[in-house]
């Protein structure tokens, strides 16, 4: 199965480092998630740790286990995950890296 989303290095190296500092156990996989968004403002996109449930999908995507609830599948297909350290802000930031679209006019 080809993985869905993709994961940059860097934001590798982030996700790694938070498992490892924060000391999330073993069995907690990388949730990726929506929340809410309707119209031209889209989705907004969550990353969490947690366990596998009912109506999860697991892909391995750069040596890390992803969680995708299948509901919210079509909405992740095509997003990668980055992160970004500025001198004023820092985290993950994900980009649509199948298409490079604008809201509909």
């Amino acid at each position: 199965m080809i993985a869905p989303i993709k994961i940059t290095p860097r934001a590798i190296e982030e996700i790694i480092k938070i498992l490892k500092t924060k000391g999330i156990p073993q069995e907690y996989l990388l949730r990726v998630s929506i929340k809410g968004g309707h119209g031209c403002s889209g989705v907004n996109f969550t990353l969490g740790f947690d366990k596998k449930k009912e109506f999860d999908t697991v892909s391995s995507v750069s040596g890390i286990n992803v969680l995708i609830q299948k509901s919210e599948m079509m909405f992740l297909i095509g997003q990668e995950i980055d992160f970004h350290e500025g001198t004023e802000s820092h985290g993950f930031i994900f980009r649509n890296y199948e298409y490079n679209s604008t809201t509909a006019r």
